[in-house]
This record gives structure tokens, sequence and C-alpha cells, in this order.
């Protein structure tokens, strides 16, 4: 499967996920609403963020703007990134392409709603994570497998100079 096809096909189908998602649980629940899955460590529970990660600048007037020039700039990054990647570099592709879905997913709730869903809580006891999505999951995700490939590439070249 050639780059484009294996990035196509991951960041919409990560994006299907995350929209699909989204869309459910903003038309079947109530905001606040929660619903226990499992006891004690995580709940699906309907909340909307208008910052980034822990809230961080929800109450900038100038955020909206701020956050989508940072997703659209991002996503650039990583199309560029992804053309010069090597055709055996398929971890790579496949983390970027992560990446990409979920900036993607995300801006779109910035540009639609203002706001982000976000629905999965995990907890300990009474201390709860802040709730995300399918989108903040694939960045994740995408994030830790772009680590391991680089780790893995930097053994490569260090076999290649011996």
């Amino acid at each position: 499967m050639t780059r484009w096809k294996l990035f196509g096909l991951i960041s919409v189908a990560g994006l299907a996920i995350d929209q699909a998602t989204k869309i459910y649980v903003d038309r079947v629940m109530h905001l606040y609403q929660s619903i226990p899955v499992i006891d004690g460590l995580f709940n699906i529970f309907y909340i909307r963020n208008k910052g980034a990660a822990f809230s961080f600048l929800s109450s900038a007037s100038w955020r909206i703007p701020f956050f989508i020039a940072v997703s659209l700039i991002a996503s650039l990054v990583i199309i560029i990134g992804i053309k010069k990647l090597r055709d055996d570099q398929k971890l790579a592709m496949i983390s970027m392409s992560m990446i990409f879905s979920g900036a993607v997913g995300n801006l779109i709730d910035r540009v639609r709603l203002g706001e982000v869903i976000d629905f999965l809580d995990v907890y300990w006891k009474t201390h709860h994570w802040p709730a995300f999505n399918v989108a903040d999951s694939l960045i994740c995700v995408g994030v830790g497998l772009l680590a391991l490939d680089m780790f893995r590439e930097e053994k490569r070249l260090k076999q290649l100079k011996q």
C-alpha cells in the first residue's frame, strides 16, 4: 500500500470514528451527564472543552483562532513530514496519520462549535483525569508510536555507522 493510501485510510477511519462518537454523545446525552462503564475506573461523561488539554486557555478571548491556526499548522507540518518519510518508515506513517486525524477531528469541533466535545472519563476513586475524546486518544497514541519509531530510527542509524 502506498504511503498516501495508508495515510488516507488511517486518517479517514480515525476522523470518522472521532466525529461519529462525538455526534452520538451529543445527541443521546445531556451536557454533564455521566454513564458509569467500569465502576471506580471509567465513565462516559459528556462535557465540552473550550480550551486545550486541562482546559488550557479556555477563558482567552482569542482561543478559537489560535487553536484553529495551531491545528492547521500542525496538519501542514505532518503532511510535509509524511512526504519526507522513506517507504520503509511504516510506523512513522501510521503515527503521523493518527496525529493528523486527531488534530483535524478537534479542528472540526472548534470550527463547528467553538469548543471540543469530550466524553471519556478515566479516574481512580475521586481522582479524575481530564475528560478526553477519540481525537485526543489518536494524538496521544500517535505521539507515543512516533517516539517509539524515533528510537528505532536512532538505533538503525547507529547500526549503519558501525
